[in-house]
């Protein structure tokens, strides 16, 4: 079993926030986990449907990384001042 430890940042409204590269070494860590308990055999149930999710899992990690990198990088929508 994995522990791992996510800080969440309170936001003004109240809602508690989770940093988008914690999100998605999180993602990553699953997948990696399933995949190393399906490589050693100690996984029960469809093989496949465990790479399946893993690649899901990745995948998702990716698009969120994408959209961050396009959030952070896209210009000042109101004009530097």
């Amino acid at each position: 079993m994995i522990q791992v430890s996510i800080p969440l940042i309170p936001a003004d409204d109240g809602m508690l926030l989770i940093p988008a590269d914690h999100v998605t070494a999180l993602l990553r860590r699953l997948a990696g986990d399933w995949l190393e308990t399906t490589d050693a055999g100690e996984m029960r149930g469809d093989e496949q449907t465990v790479l399946d999710l893993a690649g899901v899992l990745t995948e998702l990690a990716d698009q969120i990384d994408v959209e961050c990198i396009g959030f952070t990088s896209a210009p000042n929508l109101q004009g530097d001042r």
